[in-house]
């Protein structure tokens, strides 16, 4: 009975000993099989696998390559923003109004909006901050104070980040886009807004515009889009820039495609103001000037009002919800809002470069990790010009998973394949970083990006998966 006893507690240690040379092994060759695929004849894959727990590298093949990244990079964003802001952080916006108001009710001056950067403001993924909701509780807000009407103007306050921009590094066909809305200290429904399309009747005809979700009248919409096969989809691209006027609209939609195709705001801030302004006239408060934003008045050389009494104030959503939200759709508006907010308490700078080699050298400083492995342009990963690579990805997640508020962080990662990780899509790049247990209990990080693959997506991607199973 002892020998018996004996054999299998020695057949079992030495199982546990096959398995754990096994599984380096089986990477190696996964990895092998994936890396010499003709999608990858022009192309490079860097993939590295640690024990998060002991830190021990399991596999590792082009490491220390910076690769672009795409959106995998929204983790360095968001780990940097739960370690300096915490989970808890909220931003404020303020309502408050200048000048005296008059035995009539008249407010002898303006209602300045003002913003600190809050990315979700107006936004409809949470409840507490949809535009309607908004607007009205401003409004009750200032039929509460007494004001009948306004001998002056409304004002978006977005001086915080100097105005509306948009990071250096992206493209001109990306900008225009909701997925490449710019940001200010005033943003305002995503700095977004949806366009419904009427096809034409046959192929190549011309579309109409429908209608908008919310009154843009102040900008002329230039509509050059064609209708699309049957089957085609959505291929509308804008093209405009932070200040546009004018933004074209170019590409197909599907003669059977029944979408809202949403594009940028060209001024978030100012669409904020323009809104209140239009529903105050609408509940009957009449106002003797058009809105404004104070970067627009500054340009002008006008003279911004300071200083005021608040009428309402709206705090965000907690950053742990944004970071949800930011992970899980992939907002990159809420990565350049978290990167100005992390800057902007470290060292004080706002401007997006300034802001991306702040989180170079937060991460450097932190972990140790080299100055070249951490190319950083923004804190979405829109750029195309951002390298980052596999090392420092898993080196910062495993890092959050010592944290306190990992568990927040891990919540706000997608599940694909059943593992759960973020992806990252831009032309020519592939990627996913996260967490995966192993089969015998084994905790790994894990970071596979991919650069310059030929021919679609969706090959591609389940190659990836296929690759990613080896670590289940």
């Amino acid at each position: 009975m002892k020998r018996t006893l004996l054999t299998s507690f020695v057949a079992f240690i030495l199982a546990l000993h096959a398995h754990a040379q096994t599984l380096p092994a089986k990477i190696a060759a996964a990895f092998r099989a994936f890396e010499t695929h003709e999608s990858l004849a022009n192309g490079v894959a860097s993939f590295t696998v640690i024990n998060a727990k002991t830190g021990q590298v399991i596999f590792a093949k082009n490491e220390q390559v910076g690769m672009a990244p795409a959106s995998t990079l929204k983790t360095l964003t968001s780990a940097a923003a739960y370690h300096v802001l915490g989970p808890a952080y909220t931003f404020e916006t303020t309502l408050s109004y200048t000048g005296q108001i008059d035995a009539s009710g008249t407010l002898k001056g303006d209602i300045i909006i003002h913003g600190s950067g809050d990315p979700s403001l107006g936004s409809d993924r949470f409840p507490q901050t949809t535009d309607t909701l908004l607007l009205s509780a401003w409004i009750r807000a200032i039929q509460a104070a007494g004001i009948r009407s306004i001998d002056g103007m409304i004002i978006a306050d977005d001086r915080q980040y100097n105005g509306h921009t948009a990071p250096g590094g992206w493209t001109w066909q990306d900008m225009g886009n909701y997925y490449g809305a710019g940001i200010s200290a005033l943003n305002w429904r995503e700095n977004a807004v949806g366009i419904n399309f009427i096809a034409g009747p046959t192929p190549d005809a011309l579309t109409r515009i429908a209608n908008t979700t919310a009154d843009i009248a102040y900008l002329q919409l230039i509509n050059e889009t064609t209708t699309g096969n049957r089957g085609t989809g959505d291929h509308v691209y804008a093209f405009s820039a932070p200040y546009s006027s004018r933004i074209y609209l170019r590409g197909s939609y599907g003669i059977d495609l029944k979408k809202t195709i949403y594009i940028a705001l060209p001024d978030g801030a100012y669409d904020a103001a323009y809104q209140l302004h239009r529903k105050l006239e609408q509940a009957g408060i009449q106002q003797t000037s058009t809105p404004a934003t104070t970067h627009l008045l500054l340009l002008a050389g006008s003279e911004v009002p300071s200083g005021g009494s608040i009428l309402h104030s709206h705090r965000s959503p907690a950053l742990g919800e944004l970071v949800y939200w930011f992970n899980q759709k992939s907002i990159n508006l809420y990565g350049e809002a978290l990167l100005k907010a992390v800057a902007a308490k470290t060292d004080g700078k706002t401007d997006t470069r300034d802001a991306a080699e702040m989180l170079q050298k937060f991460w450097t400083a932190k972990l140790g990790i080299p100055a070249g492995e951490l190319k950083i342009m923004d804190g979405s990963g829109l750029s195309p010009e951002n390298r980052v690579t596999t090392h420092a990805l898993v080196r910062i997640l495993a890092f959050a998973k010592q944290e306190p508020w990992f568990a927040s962080f891990f919540e706000s990662l997608p599940v694909y394949n059943g593992m759960k990780m973020k992806s990252g899509t831009i032309g020519g790049v592939l990627g996913y970083v996260g967490y995966q247990t192993s089969k015998d209990g084994t905790p790994l990080v894990f970071a596979l990006l991919v650069n310059n693959y030929q021919g679609t997506a969706t090959p591609m991607r389940q190659r990836m998966f296929k690759l990613l199973d080896t670590l289940k």
